[in-house]
């Protein structure tokens, strides 16, 4: 795996934040946009898949990276069950749902991934770099 050096590297986060894009989008429109709730709901775990990876990366620790990222992976279920609630209320059709789902699953496996390999290695993470 290459060297991540900032979170933005992290092709996790990257999709992440075009998930969080998308929902914006659809939340501003028709139904949607009154569904206060809904939206609210959506709206914070798509920021909160993205916001953990980058949380959980700049503590510096393995640790607590693969906590945050299990956070990360959970928000990503959020967001697939609340696009359920949106397609059933008929807030988005049946294809903007299959992409956003398919987006936010696709991220899921790459979280699942990461916390696999940070689970394998033996690098705890720059904040025990120097400690023996």
């Amino acid at each position: 795996m290459a060297t991540i050096r900032k979170f933005e590297d992290i092709e996790a986060w990257q999709k992440g934040r075009e998930l969080s894009k998308r929902i914006y989008s659809i939340t501003g429109q028709n139904s949607f946009a009154r569904d206060f709730k809904l939206k609210d709901q959506i709206l914070g775990s798509s920021g909160s898949v993205m916001d953990n990876i980058a949380e959980g990366f700049e503590r510096g620790g393995n640790n607590e990276f693969i906590h945050f990222l299990t956070i990360s992976k959970g928000s990503a279920g959020e967001v697939k069950s609340q696009l359920y609630r949106a397609l059933d209320r008929n807030y988005i059709d049946e294809t903007t749902f299959r992409e956003i789902y398919d987006l936010a699953d696709d991220i899921s496996r790459m979280i699942a991934g990461l916390i696999s390999y940070l689970n394998k290695t033996d690098i705890k993470g720059l904040k025990y770099k120097d400690r023996k």
